[in-house]
């Protein structure tokens, strides 16, 4: 394959590897040289999702369990999550006693109303 054919390639793994700053950097230059250029680079970079959050490298994402070589670090990490984790289900305990003591509290005004209501009568008709 000829150098000219390969160098869009090479130029997006380029840009790839220098980050986000290099494509907008590149967007920007292509709009001062010619709009068309510009606006290609927008679209391409728009449809294959560059400029996103989920286009960042699976490599610099860290498993929050993922041991980070610190002890210290590591022990304080965990006790941290395990303390947040309990903290999580007695909110969630809590608000399940809210839910249950609103609903307990609706259906005791409504047996309440429908006790204090006289009972409908039977009209004939006619």
């Amino acid at each position: 394959m000829s150098t000219l054919a390969t160098w869009p390639a090479r130029a997006e793994t380029w840009l790839d590897r220098q980050g986000k700053a290099a494509w907008i950097i590149a967007m920007v230059l292509g709009f001062i040289l010619f709009w068309p250029i510009g606006l290609g680079l927008l679209g391409y970079m728009i449809w294959s999702n560059r400029m996103s959050c989920r286009a960042l490298s699976r490599s610099f994402r860290r498993s929050p369990l993922h041991p980070t070589g610190n002890s210290a670090f590591d022990a304080y990490k965990e006790n941290t999550l395990r303390r947040l984790e309990e903290e999580q289900h007695q909110f969630e305990a809590f608000l399940q006693r809210l839910r249950d003591a609103r609903d307990k509290a609706e259906f005791d005004q409504f047996i309440a109303d429908r006790h204090d209501s006289p009972p409908p009568q039977d009209r004939d008709v006619a």
